[in-house]
């Protein structure tokens, strides 16, 4: 693919849009304040990729350089905030699940969609999951990443996934073959300018019709913030959540073909 430096970079950073996100902000700014002085570290639960960019923020704002963010393995997409001035002590922020479907087998076999909700129907917070992982090797098999002091609870909790029994187990790690992160299969396409309508319909292999109709009946997120318009300009990395559809990452932005048509590579959650 060829690239052209005149084509747009990544998005900029986008303030607080509502009243959640400021406290947000303003809770990172509070936990800034409390490791600096204390000198002690602080850790804020899983966050999305825009609660990592609000949190980023935060921290800037408090002048507070030393954090990290670790969601228990290579690319993971949810992140923990650690707050780790130096030369404190350090936790280990996150804890591993296996859990394996009994006694089922094919389209039976709980998804992403059940665990999270029935660990969730536990009583707990979003914050407290981060990543579930599809085994690829063994289709009965889910490994979850959760808050360390959440592991023991759930795994004594968790009996069920939809109408499946589970068996829970806590674990040290991740197998090796999880830990580098998922491979996705990277895909190109090109299309006609970088309206957000006529890069979703590229990587949706729809119409730019049917995707203008995916945003204006409100079913389209950029970056977990609403998409409001067909017309709006995308950027690479943008992750695009269509409601009832699935999720997908603009990955690169290229150059243009000799038709004047904008090349792109994508991936779809």
């Amino acid at each position: 693919m060829a690239y052209s430096s005149d084509l747009p970079a990544a998005r900029g950073f986008i303030p607080p849009q509502s009243d959640e996100e400021r406290r947000l902000m303003r809770r990172v700014e509070e936990l800034c304040r409390v490791a600096r002085e204390r000198g002690i570290p602080r850790y804020m639960g899983f966050l999305s990729d825009r609660e990592q960019d609000l949190a980023k923020a935060a921290c800037h704002k408090a002048d507070f350089a030393a954090i990290r963010f670790w969601g228990g393995y290579a690319g993971a997409e949810r992140k923990v905030l650690c707050l780790e001035p130096p030369e404190s002590w350090q936790e280990e922020p996150v804890a591993y699940l296996r859990m394996t479907a009994m006694g089922a087998g094919g389209d039976r076999l709980p998804g992403h969609r059940d665990y999270l909700g029935s660990i969730l129907g536990l009583g707990l917070d979003r914050v407290c999951i981060g990543d579930l992982l599809a085994d690829p090797e063994d289709p009965k098999v889910f490994y979850a990443v959760v808050l360390a002091d959440k592991q023991e609870f759930i795994a004594s909790e968790l009996s069920s996934a939809g109408h499946c029994p589970v068996r829970v187990e806590t674990c040290d790690r991740l197998p090796s073959h999880l830990e580098q992160g998922i491979e996705r299969e990277l895909k190109e396409a090109t299309v006609s300018s970088l309206r957000a309508d006529a890069v979703l319909a590229a990587m949706m292999h729809t119409s730019r019709t049917r995707a203008a109709d995916y945003i204006a009946a409100g079913r389209v997120e950029i970056n977990h913030l609403p998409l409001r318009a067909a017309h709006e300009t995308v950027y690479a990395h943008d992750i695009f959540t269509v409601r009832g559809v699935g999720r997908y990452q603009l990955a690169e932005i290229g150059g243009k073909s000799r038709k004047d048509r904008v090349f792109i590579s994508f991936f779809q959650y």
